[in-house]
């Protein structure tokens, strides 16, 4: 009886375990399947997003004719690149280009220092009117851009600098946004590391400098990436900051592509060929630094 009694307890034991070996393994298959599921609607929403940008480059590689019959093929039957040819070698799209390096990486390196200074200054000295000041600052980002052009305008042109590289870059080298980023990102840093390097004899500056500037890598990256893609996309300000051609950027002279500047008829290769180039730059620069856009603060300070 003992027997019989054991091989039951043991077959019960078997049972057991195969059905919670069953239900592992739909567990299993319902997450798999889940998952699947998951991926697959996200590939959907990124190819919705990244279709036109397909086109364009298609388009770019495409006859005039061609681009007119078959706008959304994305495979060209005539693989040509004479709207590229066209681009750089009988247009003045390579003067806009270089204005635009200029002007870019000359207002991206001038933002991130001047709003991680203005930065640490809101978030770390003690000074009169600093919440008037950071007030001032929120509410500067609550008024439209467009509302700013003409007082722009008019600033420009009383310093006398009004069609010159000066009155394109100097309005952009500070913005409301990055200097709240930065006071953000400078408050989440423990003040005892500014404390250990004051110790040390550092000043304000130097503390700044070389203690937490250092620290505030992720931040510093994501300035870097919205300065690069603000000032590279920047229209309006370009518009009433300088009239000569010699000074037109990419985005005044792609509009003026759009709008028909360079010959007559659609010409959708030339346009679409013109706006895949003006994007390669921020893709790279968002590639390059994505990985780069995380907290790095841990284990800074050792309690």
């Amino acid at each position: 009886m003992t027997t019989t009694t054991g091989r039951s307890a043991t077959t019960s034991t078997r049972a057991a375990d195969e059905a919670r070996e069953l239900r592992q393994a739909r567990s299993a298959r319902r997450r798999h399947v889940g998952t699947f599921a998951t991926y697959a609607v996200l590939a959907m929403i990124a190819l919705i997003y990244i279709y036109p940008f397909l086109i364009s480059v298609a388009t770019s590689f495409k006859s005039d004719a061609e681009a007119v019959a078959n706008p959304l093929s994305l495979m060209p039957v005539t693989w040509t690149a004479a709207a590229y040819e066209r681009l750089f070698l009988r247009s003045d799209f390579p003067t806009w280009f270089q204005n635009s390096v200029i002007v870019t990486v000359i207002v991206t390196i001038g933002r991130v220092f001047i709003n991680s200074l203005a930065g640490y200054a809101l978030a770390r000295l003690h000074f009169r009117g600093r919440g008037l000041i950071f007030a001032a600052l929120i509410a500067v980002m609550a008024v439209p851009g467009v509302v700013l052009l003409i007082p722009k305008f008019l600033v420009i042109n009383q310093l006398g600098i009004y069609d010159s590289y000066a009155g394109m870059i100097i309005p952009l080298l500070a913005d409301a946004a990055g200097i709240f980023i930065m006071k953000n990102f400078f408050e989440s840093i423990p003040r005892s590391v500014e404390e250990a390097a004051r110790i040390d004899g550092a000043g304000p500056f130097r503390t700044y400098w070389s203690v937490v500037l250092p620290m505030a890598t992720p931040a510093l990256i994501t300035l870097v990436i919205l300065s690069f893609q603000g000032s590279w996309n920047e229209l309006a300000h370009f518009i009433v900051s300088a009239q000569d051609p010699q000074l037109r950027t990419l985005t005044k002279g792609v509009a003026q592509l759009a709008s028909g500047a360079l010959s007559q008829g659609s010409q959708f290769p030339l346009k679409l060929g013109a706006a895949v180039v003006m994007t390669i730059p921020v893709a790279v620069l968002f590639f390059v630094f994505q990985r780069r856009i995380m907290n790095v603060t841990a284990g800074a300070v050792k309690e």
